[in-house]
């Protein structure tokens, strides 16, 4: 496989057999019984989610989570079929949207409800939503003690349909939190008798996210909800204490040295001559910066890898241009490939390893590689180079 070496070389190679082995893995783990729903928000978790959602799709994944309807919006219009859950819900105005491409939008406050009533009134048709529950997240959801009258005041609405009922489990990769999850989960089953004594029939029961999936196979209900392990993240958002899936990394990051120069000891480098060479070395620039998503957090800490080795960052990370120290790679050469994220030989670099170093989790890392970096959509050797993230419609 090529680089886009006619332009800047700097890129993110995303390999979609990766991805279509990790859902598969799971889905055998899962059982036949359970659907899962890809979490394809944030641009796919920062790996494109047009190209992951087509991979999933032709897999057979039965559903995708967006977080806005937007993003549903522009799955539709690439051309993907299955049904598409709006994880954050909608705002006023966008319910002929939804209607339109057929997305169905979490729901937890009356007021949404009764909009989409009158839009799917307005259109005479029923639309289908999936009531969401507070079971202790503590962020979008209907309280659990006011489950019950919500679902009195929204029976006066005749052209919406409660088709899901879901919530969000908050510690589930938390191993020393089981009892806090364990009480989510039994707020959960009583939540959803509520909803069936009120007369209602929902196709789907969910709460599982990746983590609830590995660790409490009680959380499965007929629908979980998977994002990190699909993308091969799993060390810093599952319970690792339980025997992790053969979950594969799918987005690795690569630049090349673009200088090479050797320098006496002594020598301040970068902004604010933060590192000051100890002896006489060879230091090499990297054509990547924090604003390509490499965080300014790694200056002087974080590594990357050359010719199969680790090599240190020195300086600060400025905005375009990263410095390395490879005094201890003496082969060496302008026109190397670096990896920022990902493999070469048997070296490795994960995100969640750059994620610990700046104490953060690792869908930040993938999520913030920038638009700039184009992505390349590697499978059984068939590779598009130069993709860059779609534009979201309005």
């Amino acid at each position: 496989m090529s680089d886009p070496l006619s332009k800047r070389p700097t890129w993110a190679e995303i390999n979609l057999d990766n991805l279509v082995h990790s859902y598969r893995i799971t889905k055998a783990a899962v059982g036949e019984s359970v659907a899962i729903m890809a979490a394809v928000k944030a641009d796919a978790y920062g790996h494109g989610a047009v190209e992951c959602s087509r991979a999933l799709e032709a897999a057979g994944v039965d559903w995708f989570g967006v977080a806005l309807p937007e993003e549903g919006v522009t799955l539709r219009e690439c051309g993907i079929t299955k049904p598409i859950l709006c994880l954050a819900g909608y705002w006023d105005g966008q319910e002929p949207l939804i209607i339109e491409h057929r997305l169905t939008p979490v729901v937890f406050r009356l007021d949404l409800l009764k909009r989409l009533d009158r839009a799917a009134q307005a259109e005479g048709g029923i639309a289908n939503y999936h009531l969401k529950v507070d079971t202790g997240m503590g962020r979008l959801g209907v309280p659990f003690d006011e489950v019950e009258s919500f679902l009195h005041s929204a029976a006066r609405f005749r052209n919406v349909k409660l088709d899901g009922v879901m919530t969000h489990l908050a510690s589930a990769d938390c191993p020393d939190k089981r009892e806090f999850t364990e009480r989510q989960l039994s707020r959960f089953e009583s939540a959803v008798e509520l909803v069936r004594a009120g007369g209602h029939r929902p196709t789907w029961v969910h709460e599982a996210n990746s983590a609830g999936t590995h660790a409490y196979p009680r959380s499965r209900g007929n629908l979980v909800r998977l994002g990190g392990v699909l993308y091969g993240l799993w060390r810093d958002v599952t319970d690792c204490s339980i025997e992790p899936l053969d979950w594969r990394p799918v987005m690795s990051v690569r630049t090349r040295i673009m200088f090479l120069k050797t320098v006496p000891a002594g020598a301040p480098l970068g902004y604010g001559g933060t590192f000051i060479t100890l002896r006489e070395s060879r230091i090499a620039t990297l054509a990547i910066g924090y604003e390509d998503g490499l965080r300014r957090q790694l200056s002087n800490r974080g590594q990357v890898i050359v010719r199969g080795k680790f090599a240190p960052i020195v300086g600060r990370v400025s905005m375009d241009l990263t410095l390395i120290d490879v005094t201890d790679i003496g082969d060496a050469m302008e026109g190397d490939e670096v990896v920022i994220i990902g493999s070469q030989g048997s070296t490795q670099i994960t995100a969640e390893d750059v994620a610990a170093r700046i104490g953060t989790i690792s869908y930040e890392v993938t999520c913030g590689i920038s638009d700039r970096v184009p992505r390349t959509f590697v499978r059984s050797e068939l590779s598009i180079p130069n993709h860059r993230r779609p534009t979201i419609a309005s």
